[in-house]
């Protein structure tokens, strides 16, 4: 299945993260925070929105790292995702 986002929307997929501690310790996944580094799968085509023009900066494959409680999250073909505005966007990770 195709995702296209619309507007300025960004469609990202969740970076694994470590399930250790750094003293080794297993963290159960309820006890995990959730992820805020993802890697973006899908760009909307920008435009003007609410009255203004937005320039879409990210481009797919980018790695970014997002506002903690933003965007909805959903699963397409068991895959989690997670759509989120742009300006939800704090940083694109190099």
């Amino acid at each position: 299945m195709n995702i296209k986002p619309l507007f300025d929307k960004v469609v990202v997929e969740s970076v694994q993260t470590e399930e250790k501690t750094k003293s080794g310790f297993i963290l159960p996944s309820s006890a995990q925070e959730k992820p805020q580094t993802a890697r973006v799968v899908a760009v909307g085509p920008g435009g003007t929105v609410d009255g203004k023009d937005i320039k879409m900066v990210v481009k797919v494959g980018d790695t970014v790292l997002f506002s903690k409680y933003s965007g909805s999250e959903f699963k397409v073909d068991g895959k989690e995702f997670t759509i989120i505005k742009q300006s939800d966007i704090l940083a694109i990770v190099e």
